[in-house]
Parts: structure tokens; sequence; C-alpha cells
């Protein structure tokens, strides 16, 4: 009996950690979330993705070159982007844009964890990230077709082609959009594990069994969860 008992409570410990442990994931991944919205905007606003020193930068749909005079010029708004002469610019700059939408969307999903069950708020979020990582991924892939315009040549020089940077480096926008890409899908697959992880305890000694299974949700101050016992009746 003795040996009994402290197998139970060894495994009501271990589902304790492991409650906080989820617990604590959950956050991570909020905050990482978060973190992967601010990237995404950044890099779709920045004219930062190629460029060489004192002559120029090109963005997603805008770009700065340097004057005579060395003052920096910046031209291109987003809402005249039809105006954006490069097919493969116009690609890039509509899936980024997507990419961008769905992360904040994600992060308005993360107020469900105080209406809906944890493991539905983290199914809808890990499918959201996965559709706004393979738009991130196919506006970095797509970009470098266009480095042939006449923009990008202008800035980078008349060897400038496609995947070719020609006179021109790779700026931190750039890499900061490729970091993006890498985050989101490690984010998508935390959430997917996140949804599918159930917890179960074993029965309490005195209450008879007991079966718990939930989803920690890491905004909420209590566990979601399902609880069976069955009580020992007494023999008169």
């Amino acid at each position: 009996m003795g040996s009994k008992v402290e197998y139970v409570e060894t495994s009501q410990i271990y589902a304790t950690n492991y409650v906080r442990n989820s617990k604590a994931v959950g956050v991570l991944w909020g905050i990482f979330t978060l973190c992967f919205a601010l990237i995404v905007s950044v890099a779709f606003l920045t004219p930062e993705w190629i460029g060489i020193a004192n002559k120029g930068r090109l963005g997603l749909w805008s770009s700065c070159e340097f004057d005579v005079n060395g003052f920096e010029e910046c031209t291109g708004k987003f809402a005249e982007f039809m105006e954006i002469s490069n097919a493969a610019f116009k690609i890039s700059t509509v899936l980024c844009l997507v990419s961008v939408t769905l992360a904040l969307v994600t992060i308005a999903v993360m107020l469900l964890f105080f209406f809906m069950q944890p493991t539905s708020v983290y199914m809808v979020a890990a499918w959201l990230q996965i559709i706004s990582a393979l738009c991130m991924i196919a506006s970095v892939v797509i970009y470098p077709l266009g480095w042939e315009s006449a923009k990008a040549q202008e800035i980078c020089g008349p060897t400038a082609s496609r995947y070719n940077l020609g006179q021109c480096d790779i700026k931190w926008a750039y890499i900061l959009a490729i970091i993006g890409c890498l985050d989101v899908i490690v984010l998508a697959i935390l959430a997917f594990i996140l949804a599918t992880r159930h917890i179960k305890l074993q029965p309490e000694p005195l209450y008879g069994k007991r079966h718990t299974v939930g989803v920690v949700s890491p905004f909420a101050h209590y566990t979601h969860t399902q609880t069976v016992r069955t009580c020992m009746a007494e023999k008169a």
C-alpha cells in the first residue's frame, strides 16, 4: 500500500511540474509571437533589403538614393503600389504584407485564451503561423527575381540580375526577414505541440480514482480540466 501511495504522489509531482513547464513554454511562445510580428513589420516597412553604401538602398516597395550633393532622397509609397514596375517586387510585397497581417491576427487570437479552450486557440494560431511562414518564405525567395529591374540596376550597377546583387550587399532588413521565417516555423511547430499535449494525472489515494485531462493556458490563472471521480461506497 505504501509503495502505491508513493507512486501516486510521484506521478502527481510529475504532473504538477508539467503544468508549470507548459505555462512557461506557453508564455515564451506568446512573447516570440509578438517578436515575430515586430520583425516582419519592420522588414516590410524598411527599404533596407539590399543596397550599397553612399549610393542607395532598396526595399520591397521603396528605395533611397544619394544625389550629387550627398543628400539621401527616398521614393516610393505603399499607396503607389500599382506603380511598381517589377512584377517580382509586387508579388514579394503582397506576400510579405499577408504574412504581417496574419502575424497581427495571431496576436489578436491570443486574447481568446480568456474565453476558449487553449487547445482550440493553439490550433488556430498554429495554422495562422504556418500560412504566415509560407508567405514570408515565398516573399524572401521571390524578391531576388526583381534584381534585374531598372531601379535595382540603377543602385547596384548594370551587372545586377536575378539572384545576382551586382555591386550591392544584402542589408539587415533582408536578414531580419529570413530570421522571421525561421522564427515563425518554430513557433508554429510549438503551437501544434501545445495543442496536442494533454495532462494525465494518476488517482489520488483518498478520493478513489481521479483522471484529469487538460491543456494549460499561459494566460489564465487556472487549468481547464475535466475531472472524473469515482467514490468508494462503504459497506454497511
